[in-house]
């Protein structure tokens, strides 16, 4: 055996020797990769949740506004009946009362509208919050995975550990979604 052989060989086994050392590299790499995949999904759900929650809590407020325009009206004609002469002063007594009735009625809508657009707020606010805490778990992975990958070029250990850390950290961001009530 020639030594320029025998000096390929020796390179050969010190290259597979620096391969298997970087398979957990790769395969946390990977497993990062589909983390970040999850994590995006589950954000850009939760931000379509949250849109999807604004539109309804808007509608609801317009339904509010419908009404609370209606009882206004409601309310200016049964005003404008008390100052008015009328020749049928029957007919607009009993326009009165049922212009009361509509009011009296109205009122406990309005305040029924109004929780429900409020409630309906507070699952915006809520999902919002969720979307942050997945964004920012998103962008944690992605850091984690950044830094790991170098680890490849460097062959330096502490870009594993560090980007390990990250990733931990977006891990952790991700499942507190879970902790918000």
């Amino acid at each position: 055996m020639e030594a320029n052989e025998a000096h390929e060989l020796r390179e050969h086994a010190e290259h597979g020797a620096h391969e298997s050392t970087m398979r957990p590299v790769a395969f946390t790499m990977s497993v990062l990769a589909v983390l970040v995949a999850v994590t995006t999904v589950l954000g850009h759900r939760t931000h379509t949740e949250a849109v999807l929650f604004q539109n309804k809590a808007t509608d609801q407020w317009n339904l509010y506004q419908a009404k609370k325009i209606r009882s206004n009206n409601t309310f200016l004609t049964a005003d404008m009946l008390s100052v008015i002469t009328v020749t049928d002063k029957a007919a607009a007594a009993r326009l009165a009362r049922t212009y009361a009735d509509h009011q009296a009625k109205w009122a406990a809508e309005l305040k029924e509208e109004q929780q429900k657009a409020e409630a309906l707020e507070a699952r915006v606010d809520h999902a919002e919050a969720r979307a942050n805490r997945f964004d920012l778990g998103e962008a944690l992975l992605e850091i984690g995975l950044v830094i790991t990958s170098v680890t490849l070029l460097t062959r330096s250990r502490i870009y594993w550990y560090l980007g390990m850390a990250f990733a931990l950290a977006g891990i952790a961001s991700s499942v507190s979604v879970l902790l918000l009530r």
